[in-house]
């Protein structure tokens, strides 16, 4: 979704795409380093993992073994720890072109040194230059290329101390920033550049093309502060977490379109409605995080963890809309001191204001523990108790806003289970059967924008999407059965699954009213199979091949007092964003070229299937959209047709390297090989009145390599 922008979700259960204005939905899945949580919705953090060990994914519903727990599932990022007595490295550097027309890069390296006896130092460094891919369109016709390229640069630092054979202390600094110079957004229709104008120039949209007024910016710099303390009691391990983030997030947007819709709907001049207008959110999160493990550590059928955690976290959100001169427009057309007088303290000649201020804490405890009967069958069960609060403050001003002053509190506590019997059949193959059931904390709904409602608030939509202040809790419960094998040169991992969900929260837009809503649905379900299989059939050759097919629906509708289905919510209709199938396959092979090399090629395949952005895009599909704002001499109701589908897509990467006997290898790729233009979700600015695009996918990216270890 860009730099710093990202959403995962696993097994099929999804709420929909999160936008930057949702600051109070939670996220589904859990996302670590190493054992400090930094998931964010939305914001998870880009963290370059150069360095890294694994990644460990675990599906379904996680909280009795460590952290702050999730619904859907947990990544856990593990990067390489230091390591006492011993000097070692690596270093990288890169260069690529980015669609054929912008250089992009990085140089990366990490370096681990003793301290002595008893202690180690692990230092990582990085800077990465992407290459923009998306043209802008300017006023007067100009074009400028390549508008949304970025960089990334940071590092981490760890040392561990080891003052005994049985306690080991690890502190840890992380710092990062990215930038962004705008958005891999894709546009189809502009309020300022679209085929209908004829006082205007007519534009229609090629590929990887937007139109702004304004430049465009992200930047997200984030501190993570961390110790993690090992101390070991002969049978029973002691283990400490304690985390402090510390992020600033901006999302700089070119909101021209969408604050000229209004002005055209309020009766503003032509100079009023092309006035550049830059919607600003910034979002300020501090969070501290403490978590207190015991485990098990001796032989035996028996083994078991308990824990503790806590967390608190506040999240300051704000909106600003700073369009300078708008005030001028709004005084002639409303009459002197309007601007004045629906400001409610915020800043003049910026339209919309919004102040959002979250203080979340959760306490938990958690444990499971597993007997062995016999030498095939293991028996787990564990549990975990939490409970929430979450203050809430929303203030709001302008002549978009209500001049809102609200205060809430959402609060829950309760207690999610997990059974797991393992019984292995014969060697190297287990069969496991689970149930464990997730949670994820309900919130409050922001006021609809009721001054940008088509009707105003006796409208269609103010009357379909207002009046919901609260969303509830979502639970969930997962049923699986899995089965794990490996041989001579191969392994097989699969399992069939079934999520049964309650209050799912999922969120639409509130059409024309520049708002969205999280609606609760009563019952839904995500159901299917996933496999990976990877073999090595002859010397040299390495495959692999994973996948997943589901099914995730709703199982009952949202619907009006009237009996209308809101937003597409209905029985039977497809979760969104979740493709249906999806299934990755690579190759490689290696074979030696000299004393002391080794080549290889490799490829790899990825389809992913038709998804949906919000649920109502499958009603309807080949939707016609009307802005209805009669303007640069389009009449406002001419149609722009879109299939609302987001169509499969296929990504073909190829590489080749070699690996010289000292530590040094040289590898050039090719990502996206037939330059696939992926549409990742679609946007309506304003319900589609403003401003109509996609998310996209990167292009063919070509590139080389050099990296040494030693």
């Amino acid at each position: 979704m860009g730099p710093g922008q990202s959403q995962v979700s696993i097994r099929g259960v999804s709420a929909g795409q999160i936008v930057r204005d949702q600051p109070g939905v939670k996220e589904q899945v859990g996302v670590y380093v190493d054992e400090s949580v930094i998931s964010l919705s939305l914001f998870t953090p880009d963290l370059d993992l150069f360095d890294l060990n694994r990644v460990e994914t675990l599906r379904g519903p996680q909280g009795t073994l460590f952290g702050s727990g999730s619904v859907g599932g947990t990544i856990r990022y593990i990067t390489n720890q230091p390591v006492i007595g011993r000097t070692e490295g690596s270093a990288e550097a890169n260069l690529n072109l980015v669609g054929g027309d912008d250089l992009g890069g990085h140089i990366k390296g990490a370096i681990n040194v003793p301290l002595g006896d008893k202690a180690a130092a692990r230092a990582v460094g990085y800077y990465t230059r992407y290459g923009g891919f998306i043209d802008a369109l300017r006023e007067g016709g100009s074009v400028d290329e390549d508008v949304n390229g970025g960089e990334r640069y940071g590092g981490r630092l760890a040392l561990t101390f080891e003052p005994s054979n049985n306690v080991s202390i690890t502190p840890r600094v992380i710092y990062q920033k990215v930038t962004a110079d705008g958005f891999n957004r894709q546009e189809v229709f502009n309020l300022y550049a679209n085929p209908f104008t004829t006082t205007r120039p007519a534009v229609t949209f090629d590929k990887r093309e937007q139109f702004l007024l304004l430049n465009e910016a992200f930047e997200d710099e984030t501190i993570i502060a961390d110790a993690v303390i090992n101390v070991g009691f002969g049978g029973v391990d002691l283990t400490s977490v304690s985390s402090f983030t510390d992020r600033e997030i901006l999302v700089s947007g070119d909101a021209s379109a969408l604050t000229g819709s209004v002005s055209v709907d309020l009766g503003y001049p032509d100079a009023g409605v092309l006035l550049p207008s830059n919607l600003r959110d910034t979002t300020k999160v501090k969070s501290f995080t403490q978590e207190l493990r015991l485990s098990s550590n001796l032989d035996g059928p028996l083994q078991w963890v308990l824990g503790g955690f806590y967390s608190d976290t506040s999240r300051d959100y704000a909106q600003r809309l700073p369009t300078s001169g708008y005030d001028v427009f709004t005084d002639a057309r409303f009459g002197a001191g309007t601007s004045v007088a629906v400001a409610n303290g915020f800043p003049l000649n910026s339209p919309y204001n919004a102040d959002i201020n979250y203080d979340i804490e959760q306490k938990a405890v958690f444990g499971e523990a597993s007997y062995q009967f016999g030498e095939n069958l293991t028996a787990t069960i564990g549990g975990r108790y939490y409970d929430f609060s979450e203050d809430r403050q929303f203030v709001s001003g302008g002549l978009f806003a209500n001049g809102d002053n609200q205060t809430g509190t959402t609060s829950s506590n309760g207690f999610n289970p997990r059974v797991l019997l393992s019984y292995e059949v014969a060697n190297n193959i287990t069969i496991n059967a689970q149930a464990a059931q997730g949670f994820r904390l309900g919130g409050i709904n922001d006021p609809l924008n009721i001054p940008l409602c088509s009707g105003g608030a006796t409208g269609v939509d103010a009357l379909t999407f207002g009046n919901r202040p609260t969303y509830e809790d979502e639970s969930l419960w997962n049923y699986e059965l899995g089965i794990k094998t490996q041989g001579r040169g191969f392994t097989f991992n699969a399992a069939a699954f079934y999520s049964d969900i309650s209050n799912l929260q999922v969120t639409a837009d509130a059409g024309s009213c520049s708002s969205r809503v999280v609606f609760n649905v009563p019952k839904a379900h995500s159901q299917g199979i996933e496999f990976e299989l990877t073999a090595s059939p002859a010397s040299g050759l390495d495959l692999g091949i994973s996948g997943s097919v589901l099914s995730s629906k709703f199982d009952s509708s949202v619907t009006t007092t009237t009996g209308t289905v809101i937003a597409g919510i209905r029985d039977g209709n497809r979760l969104p964003t979740v493709p249906k199938f999806q299934i990755s396959a690579n190759a490689s092979y290696s074979y030696p070229i000299g004393d002391g090399a080794e080549a290889y090629i490799a490829g790899s395949v990825q389809h992913v299937g038709n998804r949906i952005t919000q649920p109502s895009d499958q009603e309807n599909s080949l939707r016609s959209f009307v802005s209805g704002l009669p303007f640069g001499g389009a009449t406002g109701t001419n149609a722009t047709v879109v299939n609302l589908i987001l169509p499969s897509y296929e990504m073909v990467n190829l590489s080749a390297g070699v690996d010289f006997e000292n530590g040094l290898s040289v590898i050039a790729y090719v990502n996206n090989v037939f330059d696939e233009n992926a549409l990742l979700s679609f946007d309506r600015e304003r319900g589609g009145r403003a401003r109509l695009g996609y998310s996209i996918s990167q292009p063919r990216t070509i590139g080389m390599t050099v990296r040494k270890s030693f």
